[in-house]
């Protein structure tokens, strides 16, 4: 009964969370939280069918998942989840996958979900072959970090602990850069011998004791889970009480379906050879004189003075829709459209204040473009305009950033594209465009660029002589009483 109450408990937990993740799909990967979600739950439930017995009885990522979904709803303009990062280290390719972006991309944050005494005998060198030390994983995120910035700035790291952390591991995460929350559990010399360690069973290299293998599931692999494996010989209330303990939390960098086996396998002997994993003295933690670390506040985004025009945005800034021409019906159906989305929303306004008080900048390419486009659409006044704006404009010559020129081409990734985004990279300024595809196909490349999006406007002045001018709605009339 201890099993399929455990069982009944951890069900509930995951339709909980899956429906509260439901409510997050407005961010990227919103889906890829849900799917896991769901994959979860469908494990449970076929054991749970099954009438497997407790060894049998594991949920390897549900604690994980349970503190991605508390820092989603807690964090402040959370903009991606589980997102894989690709960086460097020992001149090896890796990826790392944070579980929340936040604060419009300028914070990184791990969620993790194990116990802080776990987590604390594996900071001492008393964990299980392959149990990866988060001090270890600290460092892969700031190296990471470094070859990811946005806005020019490197984004700040957390380590959001939902189970606690021991002080002495939270010192060491902060003299290395990264922002802790959580509960801060102060140590205590341990006198005599060495208590048993907690029942963290899992190591974080095994995978997921992913559930489910053929038409069952897997086996028990430690002396506890064999010993799990009879429940007569544990009390009740014991045999509850490692169930709950043995939902650990896995490094969700391996999470992430585009990391290959190899990479994971070369992850955890790398994270074997780390110096934070060697033995340390051994401390006991004390609960009850532990102190809360909420989590912290929104800082704000770095500024910048440089701004860089691309083609669309040239475009804007001088059509006739943003300059009071957008009361007309064209005959193309994508002039009308944006005519009437100016209607609705002006977007000069929006880009006039963006660029108060910067320097404008553009390159070759995108002025070149531009000029052409202008001799071959380009009514009067929107020429004139144009030989007004571009003398308010510094034009260099096309220099894209190395990693633009890494970009692989393709359909969304065009080398005008590479030269015009690459240029203001390499110039730390942000790039005003319409060319969403452009931004999100860079960014599943792995390069995120410094980008003010909005919206496009075309040249229409040539075509106004042949639109239909919208009839403006006759003012309400007062109804004679």
């Amino acid at each position: 009964m201890a099993t399929q109450a455990v069982l009944s408990e951890r069900v509930g937990v995951a339709e909980d969370l899956l429906r509260r993740a439901e409510r997050l799909s407005g961010a990227e990967g919103g889906a890829k939280l849900c799917g896991k979600l769901r994959s979860e739950l469908k494990f449970l439930r076929r054991i749970q069918s099954a009438h497997v017995r407790g060894a049998h009885v594991h949920s390897s990522n549900l604690t994980h998942l349970s503190a991605v979904v508390q820092s989603a709803e807690s964090l402040q303009n959370v903009v991606a989840l589980l997102r894989v990062y690709n960086y460097t280290k020992e001149e090896k390719k890796r990826s790392l996958t944070v579980d929340v972006v936040a604060d419009g991309g300028l914070l990184w944050v791990k969620a993790v979900g194990r116990k802080a005494e776990a987590l604390h005998a594996v900071w001492q060198g008393r964990g299980q072959f392959g149990d990866r030390s988060v001090i270890g994983q600290a460092g892969e995120f700031l190296l990471a970090a470094e070859e990811h910035p946005l806005h020019y700035a490197r984004p700040r790291v957390l380590f959001a602990f939902y189970n606690g952390v021991s002080v002495p591991m939270a010192t060491e995460l902060e003299r290395m850069g990264v922002e802790v929350s959580g509960e801060l559990i102060p140590t205590a010399t341990m006198q005599g011998e060495e208590p048993e360690e907690e029942e963290e069973e899992e190591s974080e290299a095994g995978g997921r004791e992913q559930g489910i293998v053929g038409n069952g599931v897997h086996p028990p692999h430690s002396e506890q889970e064999q010993a799990a494996a009879a429940p007569s010989q544990r009390p009740p209330e014991e045999l509850l009480q490692f169930y709950r303990d043995s939902d650990s939390d896995r490094d969700s960098d391996r999470d992430s379906d585009q990391d290959s086996d190899q990479d994971s396998h070369d992850s955890a002997l790398d994270s074997d050879s780390d110096s934070d994993s060697a033995p340390r003295p051994l401390t006991l933690l004390d609960r009850s004189l532990s102190c809360p670390r909420p989590l912290p506040a929104p800082a704000p985004p770095p500024s910048c003075a440089l701004v860089n025009l691309d083609v669309s945005t040239l475009l804007s800034l001088v059509s006739s829709l943003t300059h009071g021409g957008c009361g007309l019906a064209f005959r193309e159906a994508v002039l009308t459209e944006q005519a009437a989305d100016e209607r609705r929303a002006p977007v000069l306004p929006q880009m006039e204040r963006f660029m108060a008080g910067k320097e404008l900048m553009a390159c070759a390419a995108a002025v070149t473009d531009f000029q052409e486009i202008l001799r071959t659409l380009g009514g009067a006044k929107e020429k004139e305009r144009a030989q007004a704006l571009l003398r308010r404009v510094a034009v260099v010559t096309d220099q894209p950033s190395p990693r633009s020129l890494a970009l692989t081409p393709s359909a969304a990734v065009s080398p005008r594209s590479i030269a015009i985004f690459g240029t203001g990279d390499a110039h730390h300024a942000v790039t005003m465009t319409a060319n969403r595809k452009f931004v999100r196909a860079a960014a599943n490349q792995g390069v995120h660029y410094s980008v003010f999006l909005h919206e496009p406007r075309a040249l229409t002045e040539g075509k106004e002589w042949r639109a239909t001018p919208i009839a403006t709605p006759p003012e309400p009339t007062a109804t004679p009483t």
